[in-house]
């Protein structure tokens, strides 16, 4: 959770401490105790304080995500974080952590398209996630190229160099080994994606011909 970002969101309303802890059912003692970094707030205290300050879901917490998630959860989990390709299914979708998801969506063992082309919007639209946990979450699961590519595209798209760290983090464990974010490619398919992929996909040893001038919704 960034502190700070709270603080600042407080402020912004207005709000003393005395005031923010009324609205929200704690203590001004334990708030001004979240505010230092002194206590972590519960999953429920967290949705509370992500409402009342209409800040960023990267303030819930982050947990590593359950494997094998189906392709109807991750396209409502992406819609809750406001993709714009599944805007039809925001309704009632509850806000995850955009790392978790993130982590979750990369863990997947047959990703579908629709998805992947969301995941460097994701990237880009939240690039004050948490990736000092992200980052080596990916790694203990070999999952570094996938998110590196992601990082890659949205920094190309977007322009925007602060993704540089966690890009650079990444390349330093970059696997030698081919990846997809489909693991059930047929030979066909395969030897399409190595002829046809991105020069950023072929940096990260990806077999995809996603590239930044083809993702929707970043600008």
């Amino acid at each position: 959770m960034n502190l700070e970002q709270l603080k600042r969101a407080r402020l912004r309303r207005g709000h003393t401490q005395q005031e923010a802890a009324s609205r929200l059912g704690v203590t001004q003692a334990y708030l001004s105790m979240l505010e230092k970094g002194e206590r972590r707030p519960s999953s429920q205290l967290a949705r509370k304080l992500m409402r009342e300050y209409e800040v960023s879901p990267t303030v819930l917490p982050v947990s590593e995500a359950p494997v094998n998630a189906t392709s109807d959860d991750l396209a409502h989990e992406l819609a809750s974080l406001a993709y714009p390709g599944f805007a039809h299914l925001r309704r009632g979708a509850k806000k995850v952590n955009p790392a978790t998801f993130l982590l979750k969506a990369l863990a997947s063992r047959n990703l579908e398209a629709r998805v992947v082309e969301g995941l460097p919007w994701l990237v880009f639209r939240y690039p004050d996630m948490d990736f000092d946990w992200l980052v080596p979450q990916v790694r203990l699961k070999n999952l570094q190229n996938r998110l590196g590519f992601c990082v890659t595209l949205a920094r190309l798209a977007c322009q925007n160099q602060a993704l540089g760290k966690p890009e650079q983090e990444l390349a330093e464990s970059k696997l030698a080994k081919e990846d997809s974010f489909c693991r059930e490619l047929t030979e066909p398919e395969r030897r399409w994606l190595v002829s046809h992929r991105s020069k950023e996909a072929r940096q990260w040893n990806l077999l995809s011909d996603l590239r930044p001038g083809a993702l929707r919704y970043v600008s």
